[in-house]
């Protein structure tokens, strides 16, 4: 029996192929001469990353999830990309003497000596493992393209360090260095790579003998490079330099920005550095410019409450804050909400720290301690302007807050932030920072919260039975829950929840992007009174439970029920939001 007639039993014994589709695969063998494996993968038949485990125990080499396993680039320094392609495999760590390897194809004689030669050449033993053609394909397209693209300047740099001599690197010889091509495309590159993978920070992080890359892609960060620590120095000053920063000043922390067009799209780079035991680090949060608003219904905010949010939002003055931790999507709902507000009539000012996304037609204010444009004096300026809406970043403050309730009570809509674990928690805090519970009570609108929760691939999302006893949980959170949330009958009668176990639209990672899950707290009359009457935090949740208040949990609950998000993330991001 050989390998093809061999697989093909293993899946039709496996219920993963029929009968049928053996018979058609065996025909499409025959008349286009091609392998079993390649008309699976040609025509989906079955995941890719569930035939590569199968491969590999018919082959008995060990399997690899390339997608789980970050590729150090230094294991792929040197390697020819042309070669990693037509050989199709990648290094993907170096242990001592041994390269780890994973290969689509280990039964290839041919690819079997070309990656023995390779390893041999550079004094290494290869150790062989199974990858799906996917992986391999992701794989060669990110950290391994990425260092073998920017090996050459590499290369190049440590010339420059050697003409330089131990000397002089210091001054106007590191400037020099910085701006020459070398360094300049290492960190372009790296900057591309990160957009191409839709992330949202890059953080570059000095180690005893390494300087590591890592991308937050949908919430979670992953290193995706490994570079030498000789190179750390000169990337840290080309970022200082594009940021407008002091390149001399390592002791402290600094903070700057960036623009720059990739593919024809303008980015925001905001940059911050901060001093560590073995040198600079750096993280950078990108900022796309180019997108516009995303709708409500795209953040996450939907049925009754964008309805209820969107009422408010439309008051003639009074304040709505939004509460969340750092990364929560605070921002973009403030920005969402300011474009939605945004017209010819309204004078909308914003103070911001820094100003993330730029709108046409609004007022935008950066805030710069440093010169003493704070956010409460940033605020008695702006309320010289004439303005209809203010924008406050965030509330830290006393002076801040105090002046935010002013404006609120004197005919202006504000809009800001606060942290805090959920949205009532903002009163307490707002009555910790010295404000009298009656100016409170007569100012704010509307208190929110968020969480962000990783976004279910919906292209290959499936069923998954729901236990009783966590049936039993989900009624139990659900029993406050007015009927009128409950759109689908999944979410009125819950019997099954939802995976997604990856297909080449998620990349194999099941996980496509992130979805905001809100609680939101319009200010009753009688949530009036108990502010007023300062009331503590479990009285106040009680009396918006009591009058609908729909919970983080609960709204995640929700969305988890409709296939949109899971429902251990839920559990997980609001397990500090629930007493």
């Amino acid at each position: 029996m050989d390998s093809n007639d061999q697989l093909l039993a293993v899946l039709v014994e496996r219920g993963s192929v029929t009968q049928e589709q053996r018979t058609h695969i065996e025909e499409r063998m025959k008349a286009d001469g091609i392998s079993a494996k390649a008309v699976i993968l040609s025509e989906k038949i079955i995941l890719s990353e569930d035939l590569a485990v199968i491969q590999a125990q018919l082959l008995e080499v060990p399997y690899v999830d390339l997608t789980k396993v970050p590729v150090h680039g230094e294991a792929m320094h040197d390697i020819s990309r042309k070669a990693a392609a037509t050989y199709r495999f990648v290094a993907f760590d170096k242990k001592g003497t041994t390269l780890l390897v994973a290969m689509e194809s280990p039964d290839d004689f041919q690819a079997a000596e070309a990656v023995k030669f390779i390893a041999k050449r550079k004094g290494l033993t290869p150790q062989i493992y199974l990858a799906s053609s996917d992986a391999i394909d992701q794989a060669l397209g990110g950290a391994g393209a990425v260092e073998a693209e920017i090996g050459g300047a590499l290369k190049e740099f440590s010339q420059e360090l050697k003409e330089a001599g131990e000397g002089e690197k210091t001054g106007a010889s590191i400037e020099r260095i910085v701006e020459e091509a070398p360094v300049t495309k290492v960190v372009a590159v790296m900057i591309r790579h990160a957009i191409e993978g839709h992330s949202s920070d890059i953080h570059i992080e000095p180690t005893e003998k390494e300087v590591r890359i890592r991308y937050r892609i949908d919430g979670k960060l992953h290193t995706s490079l490994v570079l030498p620590l000789k190179v750390h120095a000169a990337i840290i000053s080309r970022i200082k330099i594009l940021s407008n920063l002091k390149i001399d000043e390592s002791r402290l922390p600094q903070d700057g920005r960036f623009s720059a067009t990739v593919d024809s799209r303008s980015y925001d780079f905001r940059v911050s550095t901060m001093p560590t035991t073995f040198g600079e680090k750096v993280a950078m949060r990108i900022l796309d410019k180019s997108s516009g608003a995303p709708s409500f219904e795209e953040l996450g905010l939907r049925g009754k409450m964008q309805e209820v949010f969107a009422q408010y939002l439309h008051s003639p003055y009074g304040i709505i804050l939004i509460s969340g931790p750092t990364g929560s999507g605070k921002s973009t709902t403030l920005f969402t909400s300011l474009s939605l507000l945004n017209s010819q009539e309204a004078n909308i000012v914003t103070l911001e720290d820094p100003v993330e996304y730029e709108i046409i037609g609004v007022n935008q204010t950066q805030v710069q301690p440093e010169i003493g444009l704070t956010f409460a004096s940033g605020l008695r300026s702006i309320l010289r302007q004439d303005p209809d809406i203010i924008m406050v970043g965030e509330i830290r403050d006393r002076d801040t807050a105090e002046l935010s309730v002013h404006a609120a009570l004197t005919g202006h809509l504000v809009l800001s932030t606060i942290h805090t674990n959920g949205a009532i928690g903002a009163i307490p805090r707002l009555i910790d920072m010295g404000i009298d519970g009656f100016l409170l009570s007569a100012s704010v609108r509307l208190l929110a919260a968020q969480r962000l929760v990783p976004r279910l691939c919906q292209a290959c999302k499936e069923e998954v039975p729901m236990a009783d006893a966590i049936r039993e949980k989900v009624l139990s959170e659900l029993a406050t829950l007015p009927a009128d949330y409950m759109v689908e009958e999944n979410q009125r009668t819950p019997r099954v929840f939802y995976k997604s176990p990856g297909c080449p639209e998620c990349k194999e990672m099941g996980i496509l992007g992130r979805l905001a899950i809100f609680e939101v707290v319009p200010i009753s009359r009688k949530m009036r009174t108990a502010i007023n009457d300062f009331s503590d935090f479990d009285t106040l949740s009680a009396i918006a439970k009591n009058e609908g208040m729909v919970t983080m949990r609960q709204d995640g609950l929700l969305k988890a029920l409709t296939g949109e998000v899971r429902y251990e993330d839920v559990m997980r991001v609001t397990s500090e939001t629930e007493v």
